[in-house]
């Protein structure tokens, strides 16, 4: 059997039966953009591990379809473990001989840095937010103080705040891709880990703004545009043109929740208690990604100790 076959019968029937449809529309754009063109027409058990070796190495030479150049570790990455994940299946179902694709090399990917804005530059947003009658920019105050992803925080309902216990209830996500019937838009779906559903205790300072904000709310969502909903890139341009417009450096929206993280941790929060509120799958993920800000944090008490010398 050729490989492009057998990815088209495996897409079909394990991965779009099983998996969100984020994930079956990655993985179809993957098999259909990089696959199929370089190795499609091989039949299954000539995909040897060097035949596999080479393509990575052409994937990051010259991978990316629009430019030429290279494409980043994580995006072969991710083509590697479609690879990985297809031909395991084809192995187990007998339609390989033997499953040699573990033994790919994987290139090394960097910890990407965690990009956080300054208390000075988040008293900035948070100062013009508050004095323009803008309830869009309303989501930019809530993630200051609450830590949510934009899917998070945009698939967000009234519904899922309780004003009498002051908690916010996180149990959907949202992102912009393809429906079923091909058409492009905005897609609502369950968080991709158990963890992700939570619920977070909201500041009790917090809960009269919020008040004040589903007041003037025309939509069923806290953050919208009116009565409708807004998709994931028009709010990244919102927060970018918010950034321009107070002369902050610009960040990516994912930053506010690094911003949430980093203020949690100068006010002593444990990482416990963080992790569970980022949603992070255990503590040691959080620790990770934040230890640079504990050892500040760490720094700061400790010259605070050394001032009763």
């Amino acid at each position: 059997m050729k490989y492009q076959e057998w990815l088209i019968n495996w897409l079909n029937n394990y991965i779009q039966p099983s998996s969100k449809q984020r994930t079956y529309t990655r993985y179809s754009e993957i098999v259909n953009q990089h696959i199929i063109p370089k190795l499609g027409e091989l039949e299954l058990n000539e995909l040897t591990p060097f035949t596999l070796q080479c393509f990575v190495t052409e994937l990051l030479n010259s991978g990316n379809l629009k430019t030429g150049k290279g494409l980043s570790p994580n995006s072969v990455n991710a083509i590697i473990t479609v690879m990985q994940n297809s031909l395991k299946t084809a192995y187990a179902l007998g339609y390989m001989n033997d499953y040699t694709a573990d033994k790919i090399k994987r290139p090394k990917t960097g910890e990407k840095k965690v990009e956080c804005f300054s208390s000075a530059e988040q008293k900035k947003m948070e100062q013009y937010i508050m004095g323009k009658d803008k309830p869009k920019l309303f989501g930019v105050f809530l993630c200051l103080y609450t830590g949510l992803r934009i899917g998070e925080l945009l698939a967000l309902e009234w519904t899922d705040i309780d004003f009498v216990k002051g908690e916010l209830r996180v149990n959907k996500t949202c992102h912009d891709g393809k429906n079923q019937d091909g058409t492009f838009g905005r897609i609502t779906d369950i968080p991709k880990t158990q963890s992700s559903i939570r619920t977070i205790p909201l500041p009790k300072q917090f809960m009269p703004l919020l008040r004040e904000a589903k007041k003037k709310s025309h939509s069923i969502y806290i953050v919208s545009n009116g009565e409708k909903p807004i998709s994931i890139r028009s709010y990244q341009r919102t927060f970018a043109t918010l950034q321009k417009n107070l002369d902050i450096p610009h960040r990516g929206f994912h930053s506010l929740r690094h911003t949430f993280a980093t203020r949690a941790l100068e006010c002593g929060m444990d990482v416990k208690t963080l992790s569970e509120i980022l949603g992070h799958k255990n503590p040691t993920v959080t620790l990770n990604r934040y230890v640079h800000s504990l050892m500040e944090h760490k720094k700061e008490m400790m010259n605070k100790l050394g001032k009763l010398l």
